[in-house]
């Protein structure tokens, strides 16, 4: 029998799924001939050009997703939406399958028996009953032919569907099937090649056929984000969009109609974004909770000359792990394009991953504290809850770590640095501003190198400031605080005010690690954000604490007991 073929066929050869996209000769061949587009790319082995020739185009991206076939190559058969759901879930039992099992020894008389199969397969040749079906893969191409009974009357009660990886070519056949399964609430069409989707229309809760579907998935369909908005609109209760690996790198601003209520979560994985600015068309979505954009490439906020979005605050929830994110600038901006921002997922970004410490475990840890002073409002990151005592000790340490990199420069170069950490001036109110422990190097040949200059404070906030030898023991340091201040020098406790922060040893043990608390919700923020927190009781815990060193009574100079030739001390009586 002579096969027919057309442009926008889907076709299955020994279970690789194809699209043609050509009917006709190929110069230096004989006879006419298939261009097909492989649905796994890998498979074939140009784009459509051959010989220097153009035939045909592929929507995919990759250059060897298109082969050319003979029109009589014999093809898998199709089936219809009914025989694959027979085939799948209430095939009858092979012949072999009605005999009395073997027997498995294992050893004497012990014997390992396969049981309740049967049971099995009599529960789901029970089709009426399936809520969730599976038949990615099976090639649909309609949905009932010939004897086969009314999708209405076989599988009435579907809530979840997956029809993924078929031979559909238009969506038309989708909304026959799906207008016959009045429970279904799932829907899963990826990797499908739809060439026919009909006019937009603005449909009532009645009249679509996707009345109830609240997720669709439409990964690797390769419509652009206006076909894929269309499929979307059709479903008027929709809130789950999964569109990852489309090949979009630009969201155009289209009529949402309904979605800028319904929709609050959007999957955008595995595409081809690099600039938050191409997302800008979501901007339309004032119901968006969830954005998701794990594995795209993404680096900067806007190209030069643009404007990143600022996206509305119902967006909540956003994952930005497995990009291409370089710079702490980029997360310090988070905040003001994403003024609700509340969970973040940051992971596999050479941001988070690189660091100037040699060590992997604090890289881990710092990278985690900078994130979260970085960003005001975030109450979890990368999955991990954060707790008030948390934020306090990111906030602390990020401070005195912009105290260190300040001490590296002159005073006068204070401003650059400090254009590189907005929320200095903020964290200042809050903590106090941190002491600048400017260290320059002086030639150790000159008396200068062999002097610290000294400020002693007392809690009453009475400063003095001098300058002691290396040499001198403490019991020489008190005399001098004892002169300076008209004090009694035994009476005296000196406390070397260090400027930097340890660990306090023991907090794990004692408050738990905040990192098993709570996990963020898969799909969003869902109950963390409503986590009543006990503050007051946070507020005594701490990781971090201020490093202070007391001087001991004794011969010890005082050049062994501080680093530097600026030290601060504080005289406690």
């Amino acid at each position: 029998m002579v096969q027919s073929h057309h442009i926008g066929q889907r076709l299955s050869y020994d279970g690789a799924l194809c699209t043609v996209r050509y009917i006709g000769e190929v110069a230096g061949q004989s006879g006419s001939w298939l261009g097909v587009e492989w649905d796994d790319a890998s498979r074939g082995k140009h784009n459509g050009s051959h010989k220097g020739t153009r035939y045909f185009a592929c929507v995919s991206n990759a250059p060897t997703a298109a082969s050319f076939v003979r029109p009589t190559r014999p093809a898998d058969k199709p089936q219809s939406f009914i025989k694959a759901l027979h085939e799948k879930y209430a095939s009858e039992p092979l012949e072999e399958e009605t005999k009395p099992q073997a027997r498995i020894i294992i050893s004497g008389t012990k014997v390992a028996e396969e049981m309740g199969f049967d049971k099995i397969r009599r529960k789901l040749a029970q089709v009426k009953e399936l809520k969730i079906v599976l038949l990615d893969g099976l090639r649909i191409d309609t949905p009932t032919s010939g004897e086969d009974a009314a999708i209405a009357d076989t599988c009435p009660s579907i809530k979840q569907l997956d029809m993924s990886r078929n031979l559909l070519e238009s969506l038309d056949t989708v909304e026959a099937i799906c207008r016959e399964l009045p429970a279904l609430k799932i829907l899963r069409l990826s990797g499908n090649r739809f060439a026919h989707i009909s006019e937009d229309e603005t449909p009532t809760s009645g009249e679509s056929a996707f009345k109830h579907v609240e997720e669709i998935s439409l990964e690797e369909n390769f419509l652009g984000w206006e076909g894929l908005c269309k499929i979307a609109r059709k479903c008027p209760s929709l809130a789950t969009m999964n569109v990852g690996t489309n090949q979009l790198s630009l969201l155009p601003a289209v009529n949402y109609l309904h979605l800028s209520s319904t929709l609050t979560s959007i999957n955008l994985e595995f595409n081809e974004f690099t600039t938050l600015w191409g997302l800008g068309g979501l901007q339309g979505l004032h119901s968006l909770r969830d954005l998701h954009l794990k594995g795209n490439n993404i680096s900067e906020l806007a190209p030069e000359g643009s404007e990143a979005p600022i996206f509305p605050n119902s967006l909540q929830f956003l994952d930005l792990s497995y990009n291409n994110v370089q710079s702490w600038g980029f997360v310090d901006r988070l905040s003001t394009h994403f003024p609700g921002l509340a969970a973040l997922r940051l992971t596999h970004n050479p941001v988070y991953d690189k660091h100037e410490t040699d060590s992997k475990a604090s890289s881990s840890e710092e990278t985690h504290m900078f994130t979260v002073a970085r960003i005001a409002g975030l109450k979890s990151l990368n999955f991990t809850h954060i707790t008030h005592a948390d934020r306090t000790n990111a906030e602390m340490f990020y401070l005195s770590r912009i105290a260190r990199q300040l001490a590296g420069v002159p005073e006068s170069a204070e401003t650059p640095v400090l254009a590189q950490h907005p929320r200095y001036a903020e964290l200042c109110e809050v903590y106090g501003e941190p002491y600048i422990n400017r260290q320059q190097e002086v030639n150790p040949s000159f008396l200068e190198a062999r002097l610290v200059r000294v400020t002693f404070h007392r809690s009453d906030g009475d400063t003095k400031t001098t300058r002691i030898p290396k040499s001198s023991d403490i019991y020489a340091v008190k005399g001098i605080a004892g002169r300076l201040f008209g004090l009694q020098p035994l009476t005296l406790r000196l406390v070397w005010e260090t400027g930097e922060w340890d660990p306090v040893g023991g907090f794990d043990d004692k408050d738990g690690d905040s990192s098993d608390e709570e996990d963020l919700d898969a799909v969003g923020v869902g109950k963390l954000l409503d986590t009543d927190l006990d503050e007051d009781a946070e507020k005594t815990a701490g990781r971090w604490v201020k490093r202070e060193v007391v001087l001991k009574d004794g011969p010890r100079q005082l050049g062994y007991c501080v680093d530097g030739l600026n030290v601060m001390i504080r005289i406690e009586v």
